[in-house]
């Protein structure tokens, strides 16, 4: 009983999702059968030898430097407002800064304005490289606070929220750095880290809001979260949220060719589409906005807590799925159509 009404609340408050296995790996909606249309776009493009260096380009010690020093006791559980998390910013800031990703707005930072203390999300942008297809935007996301403290364990209050979310931020920045570098990509690419999301995703609410009032021409927006760990006994890499809702894991099983995205029971049952930063995306754009999850409710039991350290990190795993993802990425933003539909 008490494991059954742990997993309950957890549900509550967590920010990842659900997805639905299909038995074979699907063909990416709009293709001309082969499933690979925008692949052989690309490699006509010339970008065959980036999306070669992709697989190889994170490597354990590289997110190992980033979410150790995000999951750090100096950063103090990086709480919205804080000044653990203003050193988190600045952190971000510095790795767009150098990796070639501009402002999106007129500095990185967007001041949240639903929040009562000073909170940022971290916005950076890189044009796309199409004439036509720049004008259309793919968000890749993640938040990047956590809560701060929690109960104490052994003198040790800092929650330091290591797979909650520095591992999610880890991985945008990784794919950051990646498009920063090779500037390979068709259509323009916004990063957001987001601040407050432990607070009620109001960093996302925020951004999502100011985007459509400038009507901002959003293809899709892919969110990761709670990917420090890797899936036990399943057959897919990773799940992503809203599985049924869109043919999403469809179109990354075929770019990967392999079964990458997959479906978790549990988090469609306790409906976690709703509650990580791809949902506000999805109310005000509409458009397939969805996030990316390694955690399975049986293998992390720090959610929320202290034990939540970069000590229990993979980063064999992390840098595993940075270099799964990336050419599945570089293939959607490059694709000549929106191959990613609801249903």
């Amino acid at each position: 009983m008490r494991n059954i009404i742990s997993l309950a609340l957890l549900s509550v408050a967590l920010g990842c999702g659900g997805a639905k296995i299909d038995e074979s790996v699907g063909l990416a909606h709009g293709t001309n059968g082969s499933g690979v249309i925008a692949k052989d776009a690309a490699v006509q493009q010339g970008s065959s030898e980036a999306s070669q260096i992709s697989s190889e380009f994170s490597t354990e010690i590289g997110v190992g430097g980033i979410i150790t020093y995000l999951a750090s006791d100096e950063l103090q559980g990086r709480e919205a407002g804080s000044e653990g998390i203003e050193l988190a910013a600045e952190y971000i800031e510095g790795i767009f800064e150098s990796s070639g990703v501009k402002p999106y707005f007129k500095t990185y930072r967007d001041t949240l304005t639903n929040f009562e203390k000073p909170a940022y999300n971290v916005v950076g942008f890189i044009e796309g490289t199409d004439k036509a297809l720049k004008n259309e935007f793919v968000i890749i996301g993640a938040h990047y606070d956590h809560i701060g403290s929690a109960d104490p364990v052994s003198d040790d209050y800092i929650a330091n929220g290591a797979n909650d979310n520095a591992s999610g931020t880890t991985a945008v920045l990784e794919f950051a750095r990646y498009f920063g570098k090779f500037k390979n990509n068709k259509r323009s690419i916004i990063f957001a880290l987001f601040s407050a999301e432990e607070k009620g995703l109001l960093g996302s609410k925020h951004l999502a809001a100011k985007l459509k009032e400038q009507n901002l021409n959003l293809y899709s927006m892919l969110n990761f979260e709670m990917v420090g760990v890797p899936l036990v006994g399943k057959d897919y890499f990773m799940y992503v949220t809203g599985y049924e809702e869109s043919n999403l894991a469809d179109v990354c099983n075929t770019y990967a060719e392999e079964n990458l995205v997959g479906f978790l029971p549990t988090a469609k049952e306790y409906n976690l589409f709703k509650r990580s930063d791809n949902y506000p995306f999805h109310l005000e754009f509409g458009v397939p906005s969805q996030t990316f999850c390694t955690f399975d409710f049986t293998n992390f039991d720090h959610y929320h807590k202290v034990g939540d350290e970069v000590s229990i990190m993979d980063f064999d795993h992390m840098a595993l799925l940075v270099n799964k993802t990336l050419p599945v990425l570089e293939d959607i933003i490059n694709a000549p159509v929106r191959e990613i539909e609801y249903r």
